[in-house]
Order: structure tokens, then C-alpha cells, then sequence
């Protein structure tokens, strides 16, 4: 594991364990399947391995109507038929208009990158399946070429997945598993003052205890996320907020809070 040993950046603090789940990942050459609530730092993490590992990134965001031929490749008919009703030259060659997808990219690139599958749990029931194949064996056939594309490079494979639908068995026993669990007050400090080093201890440690009061609350129905917390610091400081009024008077709090029954609440609480 010592040749790709992935650690945490001055941009992304990693905990331990996810340290050595991204490693262990890439030592056993199986995508790293990563679940967390919003906010944690999931696509993050592909940025950070590829920053660390210095290899480049390749994204694939995933929609509802995305489909896994998508990441593979696409035959342009309409570029196609359009270049032959203008007398285009090599209108005949097919491999012309066959356009390599995301996963296509990764598998052809002359040396090793990090394929992020973003978000994969919004593609239909099928799509997890539909990838088995070519994520297990690294390769896929293009018909109308009779070309099999074959990874020249392992890539690196991150999917992220925000639990709106269970993923199927088949798939799970092919990735290694990681729940990146919300951040603790000690982890918190290490990301804020990633962003913000020179931040004012009192704000830090005002805005947090706030901030994890408000997480705590029953009735929040949206609890806010570590890019919210880096957003209210920022505005503090801006703002130029006294320590002491940040638990008081909670100042700026829609940066933190989103939803107008969330901000009643909090509101009454703090009242």
C-alpha cells in the first residue's frame, strides 16, 4: 500500500479510518463505494486522492435519467448522418463518431486516474447492475466498431451515493464500504481552521457550540452540513460579530439555516 498511500491534504482533513479505507481500496483495486449525509465531504474526497495521489480526475455526475451506456460511449448517428448528407470526408468511418463516455475515459487514458461516479444513487434501480461488468473485468465492447476498450490503467474508482435507494447486493460485494460519519468538535476545529487559520478562538468556539445545538435540535428537519458552518464562520469575521453575541442573537443565521420551519424553531429556542 506504500506506493499509493493517500493522506489527508492542507485542503481536506481526512479521519484516520477513511484514510485507510480509500487505501485499502486501491490496494485491493475495488471501487470505494462512500455514504455520508450531505455536506461531509463525499465529493470532496475523489478532489483530495486525486490532489494527494497527483493523478488526474475524471467526474461523472449521475442524474435520474442517466444511463450506464452513458459512461461507456455514444455513436453520434446524427453527426453522422448530417456530415454525409454534406459529402464529409470518412463518413464511412465508424470509430469517427464514437464518442468515449466518462468511464471510457478513465478505461483509455495512458495513465492511472481517479473515476468519481457522483451521486449514483439517483440513476434508476438498474444502473448499479449495468456496470457490473465493466467495473469487475475493466473493460467493455463497442459494437458498431467491433473495438473492446480495455483499461490501459486501472483507474481509481470513488462512488458516492447519498442512501435515497438501497444499491443491489451484487454490487455492494464489489466495492469496499465507508460511512463518512459527521464530523466531531475536534475534527469540526481541524476543517474550519483549514479554511480560516487565523480565525478568533471565541468566534470558533462560539459559532460550533451554536452550530452543534442547532444539529442536535428535534425538530430541525434539514440539519445544516460542514460547508454551512465554514459559510457562517466567514461571515462572522465579516460581519465583524462580537464572540459573545454569536449565541445570543445568532447573526446571519440563514447562512446556516435553510428552511423557514427550521428557522422558527431555532429561533423560538434561542428566545
Amino acid at each position: 500500500m506504500a506506493e499509493h498511500n493517500f493522506t489527508s491534504t492542507k485542503d481536506y482533513v481526512a479521519s484516520e479510518e477513511l484514510m485507510a479505507s480509500v487505501n485499502v481500496a486501491i490496494a485491493l483495486q475495488k471501487p470505494l463505494l462512500i455514504k455520508g449525509e450531505p455536506g461531509t465531504g463525499k465529493t470532496m474526497l475523489a478532489e483530495a486522492v486525486a490532489r494527494s495521489l497527483g493523478k488526474k480526475l475524471i467526474v461523472w455526475n449521475i442524474k435520474s435519467t442517466t444511463k450506464a451506456q452513458d459512461g461507456l460511449y455514444v455513436y453520434d448517428t446524427i453527426q453522422r448522418l448530417y456530415d454525409g448528407q454534406f459529402g464529409e470526408e470518412g463518413v464511412d468511418d465508424i470509430s469517427r463518431y464514437i464518442k468515449l463516455g466518462k468511464l471510457g475515459e478513465a478505461f483509455d487514458s495512458e495513465e492511472q486516474v481517479v473515476l468519481l461516479i457522483d451521486e449514483i444513487d439517483k440513476a434508476d434501480l438498474e444502473f448499479p447492475n449495468d456496470l457490473l461488468w465493466e467495473l469487475d473485468q475493466m473493460e467493455f465492447y463497442i459494437h458498431e466498431t467491433k473495438r473492446t476498450v480495455k483499461a490501459k490503467q486501472r483507474p481509481i474508482v470513488i462512488i458516492t451515493s447519498n442512501a435515497e435507494k438501497e444499491l443491489p447486493d451484487a454490487f455492494l460485494r464489489r466495492c469496499i464500504f465507508h460511512y463518512i460519519a459527521f464530523p466531531d468538535a475536534a475534527l469540526m476545529e481541524e476543517i474550519v481552521k483549514v479554511h480560516y487559520p487565523d480565525i478568533e478562538e471565541h468566534i470558533l468556539k462560539n459559532a460550533m457550540e451554536a452550530f452543534y445545538e442547532i444539529r442536535s435540535m428535534r425538530d430541525i428537519r434539514k440539519k445544516p452540513s460542514t460547508s454551512e458552518l465554514i459559510d457562517w464562520v466567514n461571515a462572522l469575521q465579516i460581519g465583524g460579530i462580537p464572540a459573545q453575541q454569536i449565541k445570543t442573537a445568532l447573526p446571519f443565521i440563514g447562512v446556516v439555516v435553510k428552511k423557514d420551519e427550521d428557522l422558527q424553531a431555532v429561533l423560538h429556542k434561542a428566545d
